[in-house]
């Protein structure tokens, strides 16, 4: 086992294909998959299983790759102390929903340990995706919320994939809406009172289970309903038909401005938002660093 085959293996896992992997390390495709092999008849290990959709760790490879994960690190430590070796491209990635605080933590953690060169991901997706990015390892941390209705379906996948689920804050129900919305001057609203503004939601796509909605009350049944896949044109529909979503409540002027508020929506429920990771591996420096990120961000 050499330092070289462990770069190989984060190198296809990062790019989730062997080809693409050999042609940003700059090698032949079945050179790549000569080592690769090699590394897996030595360990007595298969780190990969090969599909006609393409790659993806088993679950013995995705413990492989952590440990492979912290020696290259320390290697590379090693080299840029004692041989000032410039400190190889970082690289991170974490999937989301659409939330701000989650970019707020992303933007202090390449601000505090962003060197010259970096490789990071952001990734606002869809529920079952971030599950299946953490899951394959495409992503270190998923940020998601459960709630009385989707508890025991979204505790059953992250059990199946060997997943954690880790608290960052319980919320009480809000709707966001636009500052020039009637609603808006008012303390808190109730569901009755929505029913003439447009409804809108985070298309779920292949996956739009109502399970898997980032809203809550998502088996409601709404006159009028729109369903977007970023955050920019929800917030810009807010505004310009005075729609309005439900979310947490938290919000962040320095991304989102002024013109978007949060108002308390009467209900019995509560939104438990946590950030998910595999069992058993240990992150990595810049997967701890966004944890802690994270939570100053939602102090």
């Amino acid at each position: 086992m050499t330092l070289q085959q462990l770069k190989y293996v984060l190198e296809i896992n990062k790019r989730g294909s062997m080809n693409e992997a050999a042609k940003h390390l700059f090698i032949s495709q079945p050179s790549l998959s000569n080592a690769v092999k090699e590394l897996e008849v030595e360990l007595n290990l298969t780190i990969f299983e090969r599909t006609n959709k393409g790659i993806s760790l088993t679950k013995e490879g995705v413990e492989f790759l952590s440990y492979a994960r912290q020696v290259v690190e320390q290697a590379e430590l090693l080299e840029s102390r004692y041989l000032n070796v410039k400190p190889s491209r970082q690289h991170f990635s974490v999937s989301t929903q659409h939330y701000a605080f989650a970019v707020n933590a992303f933007v202090k953690l390449v601000r505090e340990h962003g060197q010259e060169e970096y490789e990071l991901s952001l990734r606002e997706t869809k529920t079952y995706d971030i599950i299946e990015d953490v899951r394959t390892m495409r992503s270190e941390i998923g940020i998601l919320f459960m709630n009385e209705f989707n508890r025991k379906v979204i505790t059953k996948l992250l059990k199946e994939a060997n997943l954690n689920f880790t608290r960052l804050f319980v919320a009480d129900p809000h709707i966001f809406i636009s500052v020039y919305n009637p609603l808006a001057r008012q303390k808190s609203v109730t569901i009755e009172q929505l029913e003439q503004y447009p409804y809108l939601s985070f298309d779920q796509g292949e996956y739009n289970s109502f399970y898997f909605s980032e809203e809550i009350l998502s088996t409601l049944s709404r006159p009028k309903s729109i369903r977007v896949t970023d955050r920019a044109t929800l917030f810009n529909l807010l505004i310009g038909l005075n729609g309005y979503t439900i979310s947490t409540g938290v919000l962040s002027k320095d991304l989102n401005g002024n013109d978007i508020i949060p108002v308390p929506l009467e209900l019995d429920d509560q939104i438990d938002v946590g950030w998910i990771s595999h069992k058993n591996v240990t992150l990595s420096r810049l997967a701890d660093a966004y944890v802690e990120a994270l939570y100053e961000s939602i102090k």
